[in-house]
């Protein structure tokens, strides 16, 4: 049988050059990498990317470092050097896209600004991506994700209704501004194909979150409303919380649909709250949260975690069990979609982290390796870019690379 030939990456032939550090910029272009781009990882020779020492690490190495920076290739370059400026530009000849993190007016300063680089390639798609924009009364403010998720209006609206504003112990700004990014890259490349000419992108890492948190400022300019902090519960839907079970395990339910509230009303014994006037909506089902809430969480806690996720299940309503990371790791359902995955690794051999992000039928993405040593490829890529051995030797004296 004639095996079937090797599916091209969609993203194969696009070059993208990495200049960001934590974490927005460079997870966005893992994600571009993932699907096919080639993408070169640029290092400060002598203050490599933060997050290479971020959390834990294993002999050495730091394991948040191989999630991103899977896939690139890793070339060091002092850009403020007028060694490594030649070299950049250079390397921009050549590129489709650059993804920045330098505050506002850094790569002018350096003599790498949007009209130079256009200048040596007028098609480049220019990625900047800061805490606050371009421009506005903070474009010049040092910022990270934790700064978005309290501006957005995140914190205001996480956390009990008596405790603090909350943030999220992990970098969600971020993340979900990493998605946007990936998203403007993709659409400015498309603007690319109509008009020929490059262009630059402007991301605001305090914008995608706030998109994310739904219609609070219709709400607002409308009504007036502020959402209150509600904990586990919304004030569109009810039942919605996190139960705990006879063997003392969580889980979560949520009834967004109708129809799904009232299955679980009949599944844990309380139909007659269906006929009930309030019942009929989310909102107004919210205002009788505590009632319901006691409905379900009487009987989760009769019930052994198994026993209830089984029983929402034949009756056809929202569970899931609330998983650490270990549970994660043995979920079947993750299991069978290989949304954890095993990548070989020269410096720690077989390692575990997420899977590409979703599942292409004809042209699907995948993991060729996870993140590489500190400038690792950075003969190679000069090679391929005409420096021969002494002119990069020069540029090592210099303290370019």
């Amino acid at each position: 049988m004639t095996p079937p030939p090797p599916r091209t990456p969609p993203l194969s032939g696009l070059r993208v050059l990495d200049l960001a550090t934590l974490f927005a910029g460079p997870l966005a272009a893992t994600m571009l990498g993932d699907f096919g781009a080639e993408v070169i990882k640029v290092e400060h020779p002598r203050k490599p990317d933060p997050s290479r020492g971020h959390g834990p690490a294993k002999d050495g190495v730091g394991l948040w470092w191989k999630l991103l920076g899977r896939n690139k290739r890793n070339l060091t370059l002092d850009l403020s050097s007028p060694g490594g400026r030649e070299v950049l530009l250079r390397l921009v000849a050549g590129t489709d896209v650059v993804i920045e993190n330098f505050r506002p007016g850094t790569l002018e300063r350096w003599g790498l600004g949007w009209e130079e680089l256009r200048a040596v390639n007028p098609r480049l798609v220019l990625t900047r991506v800061t805490a606050f924009g371009q421009f506005g009364p903070y474009a010049h403010r040092p910022g990270f994700g934790t700064l978005a998720e309290a501006m957005s209006g995140f914190a205001a609206i996480t956390g009990e209704p008596d405790g603090p504003p909350t943030l999220p112990p992990f970098g969600l700004a971020d993340s979900i501004a990493a998605l946007a990014t990936a998203y403007a890259v993709m659409a400015a490349l498309a603007g690319r194909d109509r008009t020929g000419q490059g262009q630059v992108v402007d991301m605001a890492i305090i914008e995608p979150i706030l998109t994310v948190l739904g219609p609070q400022p219709t709400w607002y300019d409308q009504l007036g409303y502020v959402q209150p902090r509600t904990g586990n519960r919304s004030r569109n839907n009810a039942p919605r919380n996190t139960y705990r079970t006879r063997d003392g395990h969580w889980v979560a339910v949520s009834t967004s649909a109708q129809s799904v509230a009232e299955r679980v009303m009949r599944l844990v014994g309380r139909p007659e709250l269906i006929e009930e006037p309030w019942f009929a909506a989310g909102s107004t089902r919210a205002e009788h949260a505590e009632e319901l809430d006691r409905a379900v969480g009487d009987w989760i806690a009769r019930h052994s975690r198994e026993d209830a996720l089984a029983a929402f299940e034949k009756a056809e309503a929202a569970i899931a069990p609330i998983h650490d990371v270990r549970d994660v790791m043995e979920d079947p359902q993750y299991r069978a979609l290989d949304s954890v995955t095993e990548v070989d690794d020269p410096e720690l051999g077989p390692l575990r982290m997420q899977n590409v992000l979703f599942r292409l039928s004809g042209t699907p993405g995948s993991i060729r390796w996870a993140g590489r040593p500190h400038g690792a490829d950075t003969e190679e890529i000069l090679a391929g870019l005409g420096y021969d051995g002494d002119r990069v030797a020069a540029l090592r004296e210099q303290g370019a690379l």
